[in-house]
This record gives C-alpha cells, structure tokens and sequence, in this order.
C-alpha cells in the first residue's frame, strides 16, 4: 500500500485528488496497464474506501464521492492522507431480476440494450442496483424500458 497527502480538488460538481507519478507508476504496474478504469482500495484519512481510479481531462484522478469525504471528515480544499493500492478483485454488479426479465420479454429493447457502450449498460445496472424499494425499482425498470424504445429520456439521455 502506497501513501501520499493532497490537497481535494474540484472538477465541475467532482472532488478529486490527484496521484503523484510515483504512486501512478507502482499502480500501473500493478494493475498490468495504464489505460482505462483501474480499480483501488485504501483508506482516506484512515478510513476503508473502494474506488476506481479514472483518466479525465488528461489526468489520473481518485475522485472522492460523498460518502468517502463524510466518512473521513474531509472536503473540498481540505488536504486528504491517501493509502491506496491497485485492487484486484472483480467489480461485478449483477443485473436485477425485474430489468432482466422485461430485456428478455421485450426483444427490440434487448437489442437496443445490448447495442449500448460497455460502460452505458453498466451505468444502468448500476443505477437500478441503487434502489432502495421494489416499487422504485418497477418504477425505474418502466422508464429505461421506455428509453430503451425511443420514448423517453431517462437519466438524462436521449
């Protein structure tokens, strides 16, 4: 596990901070590349996080959600002591029953899912994984199916 302090940075509504080279170089090496997504674990300020480290604007950025900055008692223009080390364990989110089942009944949006960016379908797994209560999550199955079909934005997009 590797450590450095930074100060947290801002990008649009992201905080952030920012790798020295040395600790990128040894995650790198690591993870057996230096492209794309590399997931990490470590500690902020002592405490437990699971990350994924990201390349944006030319940078590699740990971003630092909510949850991670409320924990550690830290924010935007605070400096934050990192630990962080490359994290080998699959990130598999499992799709919900509810969406699977209405992608299997519904053969046009299956295809247009299935047409969809790696990364675009797993946000929308990702997102139904996110609800609380099965009625949001019928509800939200309902407006992706809907998306899916041309009929309406969900999440923002077209």
């Amino acid at each position: 596990m590797q450590s450095f302090s930074a100060k947290i940075l801002k990008i649009g509504i992201n905080p952030y901070v920012l790798l020295p080279a040395t600790v990128l170089e040894k995650l790198f090496e690591q993870a057996r590349k230096n492209k794309g997504p590399i997931p990490v674990r470590g500690k902020l300020n002592g405490k437990d996080y699971i990350q994924t480290l990201v390349k944006y604007a030319g940078l590699w950025r740990l971003y630092l959600n909510t949850p991670m900055r409320k924990t550690a008692g830290i924010d935007v223009g605070d400096i934050a002591n990192v630990e962080i080390e490359f994290d080998p364990v699959p990130r598999v989110i499992s799709m919900d029953p509810q969406l699977a089942k209405e992608l299997e009944q519904n053969k046009k949006a299956k295809a247009v899912f299935d047409k969809l960016p790696p990364y675009r379908q797993k946000e929308i797994i990702r997102y139904i994984a996110s609800m609380k209560t099965e009625v949001s999550v019928m509800r939200n199955v309902e407006k992706i199916m809907q998306h899916l079909l041309g009929k309406a934005r969900f999440a923002g997009r077209d």
